[in-house]
């Protein structure tokens, strides 16, 4: 989940059950509803049908030709990369999912100390509702909990046409701790909300300026409908300097918009876009044809390690993971532990079935095919 107004991890702070670390280690879903927006995402994430229909992440066409003679030790494979010259010991993400609660806290936390263990880059939530209100700062500042690995800070890039400027992003990424900004794109979803901004008229100018004068880089992510190529070529050609293309095939968020409002023509026109956007794969070869030395994430709808494999080796540096760790996140720091090791064991059994030692040996691999 990737935007201010998708944030899923909302829960009134009376809920959250401390450790004696001060961590909560259960459950961090309230047991009865709330009505507060936070909440209604995360629940809808987990309880509604809220995926793309009619519509894949496209992983599903590729497969890979299994190697009977890998010719290498499986303990030897290296899951190692870099991530815009920061050295991280998986290719794997965390995707933005949690911001703009006082409660959020608790669930951000758990996700940066899952990472730092891990060795998994870190996106957080919109960090807007901090930048507006001090209060809320405290629930982003994941950088004390995950010191070594990459943070990405978040922010809606729309926000840009309603007043932020230079100053609020920069304390956006000051309060995260983070080493870079992602401005996320999420036209249709602000059209389908009652909060909704839907001015992104003359927003390129404004990127453009963000890019030539924040002093971290900032990149520019789709919340699940998709980056194209030749999208990702204006936004590199103005300084972006990295793109996640969070593509269709995962969490649609006019489904998610449906399921919130109340009012019968929104529900049904939402409905129509259920279809809607890029797939996943499809955007990652497009966006790597279009610039084959762009910095680049894949994510939207990757279900396990197979995906991940996939999606770096049709062109991804990065495999972004959200939804799919939602439950976990949710459920207990053991739970998330266990589906981050899994992921990871899936990537690596699949490169050790192509004879895969190392990330750049799966980036340049022949044994990647459509099926």
């Amino acid at each position: 989940m990737n935007s201010e107004h998708k944030d899923t991890a909302g829960m009134p702070a009376e809920t959250i059950t401390g450790s004696g670390t001060g961590r909560s280690e259960g459950r961090l879903l309230p047991e009865v509803p709330t009505g507060e927006r936070k909440i209604e995402h995360v629940r809808l994430c987990l309880d509604e049908e809220v995926g793309s229909v009619g519509l894949t992440s496209g992983f599903e066409r590729y497969r890979f030709r299994h190697s009977a003679l890998p010719e290498i030790d499986f303990e030897d494979i290296k899951l190692d990369t870099t991530f815009l010259d920061i050295p991280v010991r998986t290719p794997l993400l965390i995707s933005s999912m949690t911001g703009g609660s006082k409660a959020t806290g608790e669930i951000n936390m758990r996700l940066a100390e899952a990472a730092e263990r891990r060795g998994w880059a870190l996106g957080v939530g919109s960090v807007r509702a901090a930048v507006e209100k001090e209060e809320l700062a405290p629930t982003f500042r994941v950088r004390e909990c995950a010191p070594s690995v990459p943070v990405i800070a978040n922010l809606g890039a729309v926000q840009l046409n309603y007043g932020f400027g230079l100053d609020d992003c920069q304390r956006a990424v000051d309060i995260a701790g983070a080493d870079m900004l992602v401005l996320h794109l999420n036209g249709l979803q602000e059209v389908f909300q009652p909060e909704g901004n839907t001015r992104f008229g003359r927003l390129l100018g404004r990127i453009e300026d963000l890019c030539r004068t924040l002093e971290v880089p900032v990149g520019i992510k789709e919340v699940g409908w998709g980056i194209d190529g030749e999208t990702a070529r204006r936004l590199l050609d103005i300084g972006a300097a990295f793109i996640d293309v969070a593509g269709a095939g995962g969490t649609s968020w006019s489904q998610v918009e449906k399921f919130r409002s109340k009012d019968p023509v929104r529900r049904g026109a939402a409905e129509a876009f259920a279809g809607w956007g890029n797939p996943t794969a499809e955007c990652i070869l497009e966006v790597r044809e279009a610039a084959p030395a762009c910095t680049l994430i894949g994510s939207g709808g990757l279900q396990n390690g197979v995906d991940a494999a996939k999606a770096i080796a049709l062109g991804a540096d990065l495999a972004g993971f959200g939804r799919g760790l939602l439950g976990s996140a949710v459920d207990s720091v053991e739970a998330l532990d266990q589906r981050l090791a899994q992921v990871e064991l899936e990537l690596q059994t699949a490169m050790f079935g192509i004879g895969a030692g190392n990330i750049e040996a799966l980036k340049s691999t022949a044994r990647l095919i459509r099926a």
